[in-house]
């Protein structure tokens, strides 16, 4: 009797062509009518050297006319050959001819229709190269960022990561079951896996257990609370962001293993609140935690000219020395003097200061 296997292959221990449609590596876009003019230029260059090999041995060749072949005549032979058409009225004599032929021409007649169905080859070859760059993503990625969830927050992290951490496209993946989320995810250059990272088997196809960091910013907060709890039970070294609704659920995201939570409705309603009595405030606020323009909070080393001194009296406006992973305000005893190895966070300028814009 043949016993069923009551328990599905994880997704982790799947082979790599078999994850396709689940993992999906960022293309590059090329425009329909670049593609097809590429496909066109192709084409004429293998219909071209076949003209030019035909005319250059047309002595090796019969024409049924019995007048020999001009370049007309090499030309019409060349095409009805390349498009397997063969109406026999042109055919090669000579030994020579015939050998030239099955070496070159043929292989010319397969590239010619290669690149006149070039489309068709190419969906049917899609899943072959997407298994290639799924198998070849999986052996060399290291130290990357997950990001569950793809959503306004989801979103702004990758910005936030693309912008001001500079980190590279390839080196973030998006773990999400919205379809739409992973196309506009795919559309910037991401890694996309499409499922749902409260499964271990998903986070581990996203490689979570070698992830430098994972942010996670879900829609729920049980949601965000169960996949915190997984991606540290799988990646016990991992930094791990959380982004929750209410601040009641603060200690059940830090127990469940965050290093950071960030409370997205208490800090949007503070907003709100400052921006009823002071909107320019909200601007400045607004302007830091933009990356692209104008200021933005960064980090960085201490220089050796550095150590010894106060962080008030340097050029940049620093806000607070991290020693030893433990942020000091610039206003704290520990932050008096700079020592060797700290780190600092300052002010930085983007662009040329300008005027903000209510």
């Amino acid at each position: 009797m043949k016993v069923l296997n009551r328990f599905p292959v994880r997704l982790s221990d799947r082979p790599d062509h078999e994850l396709v449609g689940v993992i999906k590596m960022p293309e590059l876009t090329v425009s329909p009518l670049r593609a097809i003019l590429k496909r066109l230029v192709g084409a004429t260059l293998a219909l071209l050297a076949t003209v030019l090999i035909v005319y250059f041995d047309r002595d090796g060749y019969r024409d049924a006319n019995g007048d020999g072949l001009s370049f007309l005549d090499s030309l019409y032979y060349a095409t009805v050959s390349l498009s397997t058409t063969g109406y026999g009225d042109i055919a090669p004599a000579t030994s020579s001819a015939r050998l030239v032929n099955v070496l070159v021409i043929t292989p010319l007649r397969v590239l010619f229709l290669i690149v006149l169905v070039g489309t068709t080859l190419e969906v049917l070859t899609e899943r072959s190269r997407q298994a290639f760059k799924i198998q070849k993503w999986r052996t060399k990625v290291r130290d990357h960022t997950v990001v569950v969830g793809f959503g306004t927050k989801g979103r702004s992290a990758v910005n936030a990561l693309l912008g001001d951490e500079n980190v590279e496209p390839d080196h973030i993946v998006v773990v999400d079951t919205d379809q739409q989320a992973l196309e506009a995810a795919t559309s910037l250059g991401l890694v996309v896996v499409h499922g749902s990272a409260t499964r271990a088997d998903v986070l581990r196809v996203a490689g979570v257990q070698r992830a430098k960091a994972v942010v996670v910013a879900p829609n729920r907060d049980d949601t965000a609370v169960l996949v915190t709890l997984t991606a540290r039970e799988l990646a016990p070294k991992a930094h791990i962001v959380a982004s929750v609704r209410e601040a009641e659920n603060v200690h059940l995201l830090k127990q469940s293993g965050a290093n950071q939570v960030v409370v997205s409705s208490e800090t949007a309603g503070r907003l709100l609140g400052m921006a009823t009595s002071s909107p320019l405030v909200v601007d400045m606020v607004e302007d830091l935690l933009t990356p692209e323009s104008g200021l933005a909070i960064a980090e960085r080393a201490v220089e050796p000219s550095e150590e010894g001194g106060s962080p008030r009296h340097l050029g940049d406006i620093v806000l607070g020395v991290v020693r030893d992973n433990v942020l000091y305000r610039v206003d704290a005893p520990q932050a008096d003097a700079i020592e060797p190895g700290d780190r600092l966070l300052y002010i930085r300028k983007v662009t040329s200061a300008e005027t903000i814009e209510r």
